[in-house]
């Protein structure tokens, strides 16, 4: 779920399926603008991101989409998914939960969604997956916002993967000649797929997603003890009919159900993802670091940028025509000061705290990164 390829989420609940096949076309092709389009997206995150602790594993995890071996048994099941805007509506009808492992070579993802009625068309990889139900991985190891990845798979175990230079809102085009090189992927259906008459329980997910396809330009993506990854899951469900012996998805929009809430239908939103902690300890409690809790500040320069460039054709040149103060306090007491640099077409802010080193900085396409000392 998201507006990969179809670019469809980024205002409202979607457009026609031959507008989005349309805009696929151009983003494929190349020749999407690349121009800022200014909406809500830009606008402040106010929850809570979830987060989770991954556990390092010794044992061989088998990938056949069976995820009750003892390994799995030793992972801790995630919060239950919920819809995309968070609970300003209703609460899914039908659960979806992950877990997570990582070793050395591979970050481990198991799923289980429940469905009654598991069915599922399509057969080619890269083909626009969403079009099935199906379940999505997105991953941004460095938490800059930019150069993330996106997976998706239906009940077929068939795979569409993607990479993102920068979000869709930032003139971003999806990447779908990039493969997930070496992930092992598979998908058991607990009941029988493509069939009404019967009633089906679940299809689960297995992946072993190695950290060697994830290192673009020369970085390792190898975690370590302690590591923190941005990270969010996405499940795309389909209502439909029995007509004729088989399912006929209903013309409606599609239901979007996802691991930590984004408030708003598009999950090329990184700064709203949740949490991935990776761990080498056997016990291990989760502590956003400091830094993290400096970054919303950093976003509401940003959304002020915006909206300041909407109205006046630049961007402005101080916080004080933005009507930012430079001194913020955090809802812990932290002390925090605020700087702009800017011109009319750029710019860059960066926040510094009592309780972090460095300076955390935001430019004008929303990369966030921190330099510290």
């Amino acid at each position: 779920m998201k507006n990969e390829t179809r670019c469809r989420k980024q205002t409202g609940r979607s457009l026609t399926s031959k507008v989005a096949a349309g805009m696929i076309g151009l983003l494929l092709a190349g020749t999407a603008s690349s121009a800022q389009t200014f909406s809500n997206g830009f606008r402040p995150f106010t929850g809570v991101p979830r987060h989770y602790v991954c556990y390092q594993t010794s044992g061989n995890i088998q990938i056949d989409g069976n995820i009750t071996e003892g390994a799995w048994e030793k992972a801790p099941w995630s919060e239950d998914f919920k819809d995309i805007e968070g609970d300003a509506k209703p609460a899914p009808r039908l659960r979806t939960r992950v877990k997570m492992l990582w070793d050395n070579q591979y970050l481990y993802i198991a799923a289980s969604l429940e469905e009654p009625h598991v069915w599922g068309t399509l057969l080619n990889h890269d083909t626009i997956i969403f079009q099935d139900n199906d379940f999505e991985v997105f991953i941004d190891p460095d938490g800059n916002t930019h150069q993330y990845y996106e997976i998706e798979i239906n009940a077929l175990n068939t795979v569409m993967d993607l990479f993102m230079v920068k979000p869709y809102r930032n003139g971003g085009l999806a990447m779908l000649n990039w493969d997930t090189k070496g992930i092992r992927t598979a998908v058991h259906v607990n009941g029988t797929i493509n069939n009404p008459s019967d009633t089906d329980k679940e299809w689960t997910v297995e992946m072993a997603i190695p950290y060697s396809a994830l290192s673009f330009f020369d970085r390792n993506q190898r975690p370590s003890d302690n590591t923190l990854w941005r990270i969010n899951f996405s499940r795309v469900e389909w209502d439909t009919d029995i007509k004729n012996g088989a399912y006929v998805k209903q013309r409606k929009p599609e239901n979007n159900w996802v691991w930590s809430p984004q408030n708003m239908i598009n999950m090329h939103a990184p700064e709203r993802w949740g949490y991935l902690l990776f761990t080498t300890q056997a016990h291990t409690d989760f502590q956003l670091p400091a830094a993290e809790e400096a970054k919303p500040y950093l976003w509401k320069v940003y959304w002020a940028q915006q909206q300041y460039r909407q109205a006046h054709g630049r961007y402005a040149n101080n916080l004080a025509m933005l009507q930012i103060p430079e001194k913020q306090r955090g809802s812990k007491g932290q002390q925090y000061t605020l700087r702009l640099e800017a011109t009319s077409s750029q710019f860059n802010a960066n926040i510094t705290g009592t309780d972090f080193s460095g300076a955390v900085y935001i430019d004008q396409e929303g990369k966030v990164y921190h330099n510290s000392k």
